[in-house]
């Protein structure tokens, strides 16, 4: 159905240009969207940008905010592309380490990381690589935090919908005292399943947008076209992301009860479509190392959580990714079952 809408747009002879900040279908359905889901209004006008993909929204966000000494706060294990990019700026990152199992937020031990410099904190909710989600007291301990303060807040919801247990996703654009402070990136790729199309969104006040928009125009011009008027008709029908959650949660569920059995021991995973175990049974490998026998042994992939930390904290955690078919997951766990 998606792909029929695209290719209607392309037929019908949206081909060309579309405008620098996106097209209005598309930016007034992501405006509903987000008021129906979080309550928040923002203005498709002045406040969202479409892009191409949610990695080109973080870069857009830090560049447009980021200047040489500026220090930015990131919680590891992180999405891999925050660091490099603040270096590339001239920034200065500022690791704090999250540890298994639960990988909590000691919020008076983030405070320390504050200084005169700090510019920014990068939040990921669900995080990639853990799975883990913002509680409403780190949501509330945020707040503390940045009360009379000029921090601003990068926010990566790119796995939004992906929320289980009937959890409710916490996005920043809720709270009004985070709301007028934060750039919130979103992913349609995450949220159709289609990480090929290579389209998110940001939203921000206006006073960071118009920020926002002077490299946007640069880095791409202009995003797909017939991509945004097909996913905008689309995303009309509130199903087709409502219903996104007991999808994902199903697939978590299998691949859970399926390593269950396995000497694996499971980590939570509390959204995203990323399931973290580790292996202390079976050996005591780096998880590199782990990673590398997985593959070249029993043919199943996986990413060792040390490739998330700058400074390589090995843990022995490895992140496999349960988005896929149910036959696949089955025989996935099967060749596991032999690395025991």
């Amino acid at each position: 159905e998606l792909i029929a809408y695209v290719s209607e747009a392309m037929t019908a002879g949206h081909n060309q240009y579309a405008p620098m900040a996106g097209s209005m279908e598309l930016k007034n359905v992501i405006s509903e969207k987000n008021f129906s889901l979080y309550g928040s209004s923002y203005d498709p006008e002045t406040e969202i940008t479409v892009t191409a993909g949610g990695t080109q929204a973080i870069f857009t966000a830090l560049a447009a905010t980021i200047s040489a000494g500026d220090e930015v706060i990131i919680f590891e294990p992180a999405y891999d592309s925050y660091a490099p990019t603040i270096r590339l700026l001239g920034g200065l990152v500022k690791p704090f380490e999250l540890t298994p199992p639960v990988y909590e937020i000691d919020w008076s031990m983030v405070k320390k990381l504050f200084s005169v410099n700090t510019k920014m904190i990068i939040l990921n909710s669900p995080q990639n690589p853990t799975g883990r989600t913002l509680k409403e007291n780190d949501i509330q301990e945020l707040i503390k935090l940045t009360k009379n303060t000029d921090i601003l807040i990068l926010s990566d919801e790119v796995y939004e919908h992906l929320v289980y247990d009937d959890e409710q996703h916490l996005s920043v654009s809720k709270y009004p005292e985070l709301r007028e402070r934060s750039l919130v990136v979103a992913s349609f790729g995450k949220l159709l399943h289609a990480t090929g199309w290579k389209l998110g969104y940001c939203l921000a006040p206006e006073y960071l947008m118009k920020e926002f928009r002077k490299v946007h125009q640069f880095n791409v011009f202009s995003v797909n076209t017939p991509m945004q008027i097909g996913i905008a008709k689309y995303l009309s029908d509130k199903s087709k992301y409502l219903g996104l959650a007991k999808f994902f949660q199903q697939k978590r569920d299998l691949f859970r009860e399926l390593l269950s059995e396995t000497k694996f021991k499971l980590l939570p995973c509390n959204g995203s479509y990323f399931q973290c175990v580790t292996y202390k049974e079976i050996g005591d490998l780096k998880d590199k190392d782990m990673a590398v026998r997985l593959v070249e042994e029993f043919g199943v992939a996986s990413i060792p959580v040390s490739a998330f930390y700058i400074r390589h904290t090995d843990h022995q955690v490895l992140r496999f990714c349960f988005a896929k078919k149910q036959e696949t997951l089955e025989k996935a766990v099967e060749r596991l079952m032999k690395s025991n």
